[in-house]
């Protein structure tokens, strides 16, 4: 079980705990929610605050991974 938060324009998704194993079946789980398709390809993710980018990565039990939308700023 990992624990899924959404940060910036995302945010009012709310925190999810979904059983999944990898990157790619998370990737797959919220590309089922259609106000989260167009940021998926745009968002980076955060797995227990470090930057993950390999689609095969591996989650453990209890993993914060944290979606986090591009900022802009002056």
């Amino acid at each position: 079980m990992i624990r899924v938060e959404f940060l910036g324009p995302l945010s009012n998704e709310g925190a999810l705990d979904l059983e999944v194993a990898t990157m790619e079946e998370l990737k797959e789980k919220l590309s089922q929610n259609p106000n989260l398709t167009k940021w998926l390809e745009i968002c980076a993710v955060a797995v227990n605050d470090a930057i993950v980018k390999d689609s095969k990565y591996a989650f453990q039990d209890g993993d914060k991974v944290v979606i986090l939308p591009p900022v802009c700023g002056g």
